[in-house]
């Protein structure tokens, strides 16, 4: 693909603050191919996704300049038409359509075009959306790297929040518990969940203790609620001989959690530990994972949930969108103007 200016647009943070108010939409030098590394992509970005860690680290007050310097354009999740590949990468060619997640220390799918490590892609197949793909990165990649490696066919797992994670979990020939607030309970039935427990109706804890030792696996997407979701009786709920309990870092730990968190993860069982301790889920970028959910969005298997969709030129209301939470799905923004929807990739 020949490119043909030596610039392109990117939506900047210039300095730390509220990030609404500090975003600029500027001109910045475009990536070339003489400056990729070996396993490294030139992608013309079609559509990305903002999260909360976008914002988060620029509204730290002084503090921000410790994650990194000014200016700086967010965004980690992406998808896009490759145009130059590094001399290592083999399997991708310029024309092709990815979908993935950058380097979180070094983000910037907020831009017309970015360079993205080989393990941060997969090609996506010509069914499959490019404008929904761009909102899967980060959170398809983690629900399948904190299930997949700890299930089997037929385990019941309890899934506290996450479409994503419902979705493998079922991919993965799993039995599935999820608990959800009332209005989404016909949102997570229609995605796979075999069992919905409604917070807002019954006690979560409550409700998986009568169910007895027979999960499997856990997943905790929202931390911090239930607070006893880390307490030392959870063994209550899992299979004997089941020594993974695993945790996504998507909310904040509340003091009683930290508390039973504490006291589950160092003490023996002996003297009140957990039998099964909970581990913080560290994600990797993996391009064989990121080609597995991709197969599995071809057999429509794995479905991005979307909030709402912005233009370029509308990202501060995305954020805007984003800090006033209470979602049903990510929050996208369109990097090149939408054409139409289709098959072959068609955007």
């Amino acid at each position: 693909m020949a490119l043909e200016k030596d610039t392109c647009r990117a939506s900047q943070v210039t300095q730390a603050g509220n990030i609404n108010q500090n975003l600029k939409l500027v001109t910045i030098p475009r990536p070339t191919a003489d400056s990729l590394g070996k396993r490294d992509l030139l992608i013309q970005v079609i559509s990305a996704s903002v999260y909360k860690a976008d914002y988060f680290p620029v509204e730290l007050g002084a503090a921000s300049r410790l994650t990194g310097s000014f200016p700086r354009t967010p965004g980690v999740e992406f998808s896009g038409r490759v145009v130059a590949v590094g001399r290592k990468v083999v399997d991708v060619g310029p024309g092709e359509v990815v979908f993935g997640r950058l380097n979180p220390v070094k983000p910037g799918s907020l831009a017309e075009y970015v360079v993205a490590p080989y393990e941060g892609i997969a090609v996506l197949p010509a069914s499959v959306s490019p404008r929904l793909a761009g909102a899967a990165g980060t959170s398809s990649l983690a629900a399948y790297q904190s299930i997949a490696p700890y299930v089997q066919a037929g385990d019941k797992v309890f899934i506290n929040g996450g479409s994503f994670a419902i979705q493998v979990a079922k991919a993965l020939a799993c039995h599935v518990t999820v608990t959800c607030s009332t209005d989404k309970i016909g949102l997570c039935q229609s995605l796979g969940a075999d069992e919905v427990i409604d917070y807002k109706k019954v006690d979560v804890m409550n409700a998986l203790y009568q169910e007895g030792k027979v999960f499997a696996h856990v997943v905790d997407n929202v931390v911090g609620s239930p607070s006893t979701l880390f307490h030392p009786g959870c063994r209550a709920i899992m299979l004997p001989g089941r020594k993974r309990y695993k945790v996504s870092f998507g909310g904040g730990l509340n003091g009683a959690s930290w508390a039973n968190s504490f006291v589950g993860n160092t003490l023996p069982s002996f003297m009140g530990g957990a039998e099964h301790k909970w581990k913080p889920l560290i994600l990797e970028n993996s391009h064989a994972d990121l080609a597995q959910i991709a197969k599995w969005m071809e057999e429509g298997k794995l479905k991005t949930m979307i909030d709402s969709t912005f233009a370029f030129e509308e990202v501060p209301e995305a954020f805007n969108r984003l800090k006033k939470g209470s979602m049903t799905g990510k929050v996208v923004i369109h990097i090149q103007p939408v054409g139409g929807e289709g098959n072959g990739n068609g955007y």
